[in-house]
């Protein structure tokens, strides 16, 4: 019996020096050495200020800028602490209505644009803060910001290209664009100063 509960013992002091004290450790060193910006939130600076992070979305409504993706998080949108998707399927008629809401709003801020919506434009992510848009809905918008920022479409253009990142070791998934990269640098051309999220 004793020596049972002594083996029981030492093995569990085993499992809590290994699994609570060295694997975090070795994971946290081998995470800093190759990849610091990454195991760091991703920050996105600018000069010398944490503008927010590459992983998480920010809310845009101005439109001069471009808008990310609708954040499915409540009451504020792009949450980080209340991360969630709507859990609401492609039948369900509440979905159906936030979707017709969306494209009335895009259709209302830009009256003059044509062709479809990018479906990531109307519908929400699973974590509710999406970072990414489509090169597509960034291009889609590109009339709108043009028109309101006093910028050629060419020129968005391509900052639309500068900022769109291609797919991970270029097989899986497909290219996509930063909002608020493209945001902060879409600023630098507006020559003005940024205060947290570029957008408010």
């Amino acid at each position: 019996m004793l020596r049972s509960l002594r083996a029981a013992l030492v093995i569990f002091l085993l499992l809590v020096v290994s699994t609570g004290l060295v694997y975090p450790l070795v994971v946290t060193g081998f995470a800093q050495l190759f990849f610091p910006h990454q195991a760091n939130g991703s920050l996105i600076r600018r000069d010398g200020k944490v503008v927010g992070s590459g992983l998480l979305g920010q809310y845009f409504d101005k439109p001069r800028y471009f808008w990310a993706r609708p954040s499915a998080t409540s009451p504020l949108p792009y949450d980080a602490e209340n991360s969630g998707a709507s859990n609401l399927g492609p039948n369900n008629p509440e979905l159906i209505r936030h979707v017709r809401e969306r494209i009335q709003a895009l259709r209302k801020a830009d009256p003059r644009a044509k062709g479809l919506i990018p479906v990531d434009l109307v519908t929400s992510s699973g974590s509710g803060l999406d970072p990414d848009i489509s090169v597509a809905a960034a291009f889609y918008q590109v009339p709108r910001v043009a028109h309101a920022g006093g910028i050629s479409e060419a020129t968005l253009g391509q900052l639309v290209r500068d900022n769109t990142t291609g797919p991970f070791l270029g097989l899986i998934g497909e290219p996509v664009v930063n909002v608020l990269k493209l945001n902060l640098a879409l600023q630098r051309r507006y020559g003005t100063e940024t205060h947290g999220a570029a957008g408010k």
